[in-house]
């Protein structure tokens, strides 16, 4: 069984009218189905970064992992003998 990543599904005959598509979706990705099958996703363009995610910094990065420290390490102490 396939998860589908969306609630938004239209079939292949409504792709013929993508903005009935895109206006039924409230701007959200929409699972395109053929034969009750998902063989693709409509992403409208609002749904997509508009901008290029920032790259994290050395400084944030150790930060964040000295930060998580008590609540990553117990996974750690588990994984250890695994």
């Amino acid at each position: 069984m396939t998860r589908i990543h969306t609630n938004h599904i239209a079939t292949m005959t409504e792709m013929r009218e993508p903005h009935k598509v895109l206006e039924r979706s409230g701007g959200r990705p929409v699972a395109v189905m053929k034969n009750s099958r998902c063989v693709g996703y409509f992403v409208p363009a609002e749904a997509t970064l508009q901008e290029e995610p920032r790259v994290a910094t050395l400084d944030e990065v150790m930060e964040s992992i000295a930060r998580r420290k008590h609540i990553n390490q117990p996974v750690l102490d588990y994984l250890k003998d695994k």
